[in-house]
């Protein structure tokens, strides 16, 4: 698993956007001195996908080292609703801990591309 370039939080994590091909990107935290131009995981996987030419999401998963899960951020769920507005979300660890759910669980009454018109 690639590390983060500066381990500014105590937590690494390693997601996977899978898309509606067969296939599966994965991401790495992006860490920067300024916070503010930081990448989660999840959000590099999911550039990725959309950098290879995917538009849409159907899941994505988030594995950190941890004993417990952890769930993406807000701004995580947010760009996950821009692509995935109905996707899957599962984050797994290091122990049995594990939470399955859908993005509108973690993002109820979201703003998205429809609120655009």
């Amino acid at each position: 698993m690639p590390q983060p370039r500066i381990p500014i939080r105590p937590i690494r994590n390693s997601p996977s956007a899978q898309r509606y091909s067969p296939i599966q990107d994965s991401g790495t935290n992006v860490e920067n001195a300024s916070f503010g131009l930081c990448n989660c995981a999840e959000r590099t996987a999911i550039f990725s996908a959309v950098a290879a030419g995917e538009s849409a999401l159907r899941c994505v998963v988030v594995y950190t080292p941890t004993k417990t899960t952890t769930t993406p951020c807000g701004a995580c769920r947010q760009v996950i609703n821009e692509f995935g507005p109905e996707a899957r979300v599962i984050s797994i660890c290091d122990t049995e801990d594990r939470i399955e759910t859908s993005l509108s669980a973690l993002l109820p009454g979201a703003f998205g591309p429809g609120n655009l018109a």
